[in-house]
């Protein structure tokens, strides 16, 4: 919220006179006082609104930041868990390939040795 410096003008001005005394006996320097110190109230009133609002806004946010904080720190834990896994199927799928080749390098090996080709000729 913004003070408008027209709120202020709508205020009556008092003028002083030389003899700073009115019509009605009341002493113009207590009336400008009374003006000042009004105006004065009206603009702590709104700083306070202001600081209060600025507070509240920066309380959300505070625990939005938190909030999101959180949930990195989860994401980054779901992350690193499923990397575990992907690493540790990768891992499963070299020893299957590894035991695989084996076998039938060695089948073959066996199945070479055992009956030999014969030639047609």
């Amino acid at each position: 919220m913004s003070i408008q410096s027209n709120a202020y003008r709508s205020e009556i001005v008092v003028p002083l006179t030389p003899n700073n005394v009115d019509g009605n006996g009341v002493d113009q320097l207590d009336i400008a006082g009374r003006s000042i110190l009004s105006l004065l109230h009206k603009a702590a009133d709104a700083t306070e609104q202001n600081s209060k609002q600025a507070l509240e806004m920066a309380q959300v946010l505070s625990q939005q930041l938190q909030d999101a904080q959180q949930q990195i720190v989860e994401l980054q834990a779901n992350a690193r868990y499923h990397e575990d896994r992907a690493d540790r199927a990768e891992q499963w799928l070299h020893k299957i390939y590894t035991e695989i080749d084996a076998r039938f390098t060695q089948r073959e090996a066996v199945t070479s040795h055992a009956s030999p080709k014969r030639r047609v000729q």
